[in-house]
């Protein structure tokens, strides 16, 4: 069967046809690694990976808009608060919609190839990770220079919409300083994984304990019942590292289910079983509930991460796995895989734009008197609101895109990467400085610093040579 795809690794729209593979190479068949390395297959692709990230992307879209409240007085927007701040019960919610590690799961499989053939030529893997991070830096470039543009506006306008969402124009962008912070370590976590095998998994969830216990300051198993307190209530200091540990588990998951490390419904289950323990345990030992942001008491299992966070891992993978057979049977359907390359193209843009499309969509609700402002949970017609703000951040979000893909679409589909590796990391460390300000101060002033980082990186990070 043949699909059309449609290219967007540097958010540059083009169509390409090609033939999708009946049998998934991730765990309908044991895959040689030496015969893979020997002999790649570039004409054979994957649709599951595709429809898990896509999948991941709009539960990540979809529950911003959601937790995203906005206060009207007078009719007027005058704040916004969120879903996690108003409704306790919200907390449970996030075990389903903090999809981010399953992005990175899915990362990973689909990168493993081509690390592993790169390191046995002899290629340069950073030169690799410079062309993912230019890949990133050139669409972000457009959305810093936006928000800039709208930050200068304000100046002259008074700025009341973007003065009650500017904090939420660039929180997303921590996603990006992750994953090109996990991914620069994937092949590390390649090599790992041939060495150990699932012992690469084990080590890691060790470490993660090993930092929550240091954390915590339990280091007597008798103190570990109640580890979740003792970690909520100290500082995060060591437990920073796990910023980087935790955040490596699901690219090692993902990397051991291409080689077929686990695969099958009855393991999927039995991962999901173990997920569901392991949060069980985590609530039981005093984590918090949520796996987004902090509860009303200011306790997180994100800032830093913890060990709880692992139980959402498992509850991932185990669904993987037990969605796997359905899942490819749906995607031999011509039509239905048309629309996961569709979404797949579009995933990365929709993530990078969809908070700024709120601003319109409180526009045209202030002028429309929709009921976008409709209490706290239990109100009468407070999920009703819901659907209304849903239903104008997606009309708004469209024309965001179509502006977007006629800007992008103007410039070079494809700038060729630096061959330097001081340049490579030059520009990464402007990259990820240039997200970090705009993480960090918000769109004021943040996205102006972010503007000239970012910008930076994309210069730094493009080719030199004349014959590019």
């Amino acid at each position: 069967m043949h699909c059309f795809r449609l290219i967007s690794s540097d958010f540059s729209p083009r169509w390409q046809a090609f033939p999708v593979s009946q049998a998934g190479p991730y765990t309908r068949r044991q895959v040689d690694p030496e015969h893979a390395l020997r002999h790649p297959q570039h004409d054979q692709r994957d649709l599951y990976p595709d429809a898990l990230r896509a999948l991941a992307l709009l539960v990540v879209v979809f529950g911003h808009w959601f937790a995203t409240l906005p206060r009207l007085e007078a009719g007027r927007l005058a704040a916004t608060d969120h879903l996690l701040d108003v409704w306790i019960p919200a907390a449970f919610l996030t075990w389903a919609v903090q999809v981010v590690p399953l992005f990175v799961f899915v990362s990973a499989a689909v990168s493993t190839r081509g690390v592993a053939r790169r390191a046995h030529q002899g290629h340069s893997q950073l030169r690799w990770w410079g062309g993912r991070a230019l890949r990133l830096a050139r669409p972000t470039v457009t959305y810093m220079a936006a928000l800039t543009l709208l930050v200068g506006i304000a100046q002259f306008t008074g700025g009341r919409f973007l003065g009650t969402f500017e904090g939420s124009l660039t929180i997303h962008l921590w996603f990006l300083v992750m994953l090109l912070s996990v991914q620069a370590l994937l092949p590390l976590s390649v090599e790992a994984d041939r060495r150990f095998g699932l012992g690469a998994v084990l080590g890691l969830i060790v470490l993660a304990a090993l930092v929550d216990i240091f954390r915590a300051g339990a280091l007597w198993p008798t103190q570990w019942l109640a580890l979740g307190a003792r970690v909520t209530g100290s500082e995060g200091g060591i437990g920073w590292l796990n910023a980087f540990v935790v955040w490596l588990l699901p690219q090692q998951l993902g990397i051991a289910w291409q080689r077929g490390r686990f695969r099958g419904a009855i393991t999927g289950l039995l991962l999901f079983m173990l997920g569901a323990g392991w949060l069980l345990g985590s609530m039981l030992s005093g984590y918090p509930v949520g796996m987004i942001g902090q509860d009303l008491e200011g306790n997180s299992n994100m800032l830093p991460p913890t060990l709880a966070l692992i139980g959402v891992m498992w509850l991932q993978v185990g669904l993987v796995l037990l969605c796997e057979r359905p899942a490819r049977w749906l995607l031999d359907r011509e039509r239905l895989a048309g629309i996961v390359a569709f979404l797949g193209a579009f995933g990365m843009p929709l993530y990078l734009w969809h908070k700024l499309a709120e601003l319109p969509a409180a526009w045209l609700g202030e002028i429309i008197g929709a009921p976008i402002d409709a209490g706290t949970p239990g109100d009468p017609g407070f999920w009703s609101g819901r659907l209304w703000w849903l239903g104008l951040c997606l009309l708004m979000v469209v024309p965001v895109l179509a502006v977007v893909a006629w800007i992008e679409t103007r410039r070079r589909a494809s700038v060729p990467h630096t061959d330097s590796a001081p340049a490579v990391l030059a520009g990464g460390a402007a990259l990820l400085a240039g997200l970090m300000s705009a993480l960090a101060l918000g769109a004021v002033p943040g996205s102006i610093i972010g503007l000239v980082g970012v910008s930076l990186a994309s210069l730094l990070l493009r080719s030199r040579r004349r014959d590019a």
